[in-house]
């Protein structure tokens, strides 16, 4: 962060920052999961169990390198993402983006 913002301020735009991305998280499960063609890393990692960031990032990686998922089958394109990660999300999943 720049450094005019010290103590308290930097506090207070962690906060919101963090509310921010748990707001957008829970918007994205009320509206009944998440766009893998579409999502950020944090909104993947947020709604799809045993998704962290790591795994987050190698998902938008394997969707910019090779174009978008048509289905939820194609996240088994990405390393470290199978059939047990993919049944246990399979209702949080959709695929709005593809062609």
């Amino acid at each position: 962060m720049p450094e005019r913002f010290s103590g308290a301020g930097r506090a207070l735009i962690s906060t919101v920052c963090t509310a921010t991305t748990l707001l957008l998280a829970g918007a994205v499960q009320a509206a009944g999961g998440v766009d893998i063609n579409a999502a950020s890393a944090d909104e993947l990692a947020s709604v799809l169990n045993g998704v962290g960031e790591a795994r987050a990032e190698a998902i938008i990686e394997e969707r910019e390198a090779n174009g978008p998922f048509q289905d939820a089958e194609d996240l088994s394109r990405v390393s470290g993402v199978g059939p047990a990660t993919l049944e246990e999300n399979r209702e949080q999943i959709r695929v709005d983006g593809a062609d």
